[in-house]
């Protein structure tokens, strides 16, 4: 598996080219090393990390993998619940999406990910704030 420094590399020029994010972030190896980075990234916050108690985090990544995949234009793989099912009675407050926000970009930064695409992928994520906070 390709470490997190190794997964993207990522030009404006390539972000011009037409190609989902998905492509343009270096598909299935370069979203499993963010995946990866960013649970450690979460699991390391106090704030969240109870969140996940119990949690059978091998399963999670993948599952993660699999729905950022298709959420950024990869193929379809996702079997799982939408975002409010599965986040329905977590009561998860704006501030706990704001920090998860805050760690996806610091695994987009730490796998070599452009300025410009993190951009477009938090923009992605920030249109499921409402299938996620106050449920």
């Amino acid at each position: 598996m390709l470490s997190p420094k190794e997964g993207i590399v990522m030009s404006v020029a390539e972000v011009l080219t037409g190609r989902s994010l998905y492509e343009e972030l270096g598909g299935a190896p370069a979203i499993s090393a963010v995946v990866d980075e960013f649970y450690e990234r979460v699991l390391a916050d106090a704030t969240l990390a109870p969140m996940f108690a119990g949690i059978e985090m091998p399963r999670l990544r993948q599952h993660q993998v699999r729905f950022f995949a298709f959420a950024l234009g990869g193929p379809n793989a996702y079997r799982g619940r939408s975002m409010r099912e599965a986040h329905a009675g977590m009561n998860i407050t704006e501030a706990q999406f704001g920090a998860v926000a805050g760690h996806l970009i610091g695994a987009l930064v730490a796998c070599g990910v452009s300025p410009e695409l993190i951009e477009t992928v938090i923009g992605q994520v920030a249109q499921l704030q409402g299938d996620v906070v106050g449920l």
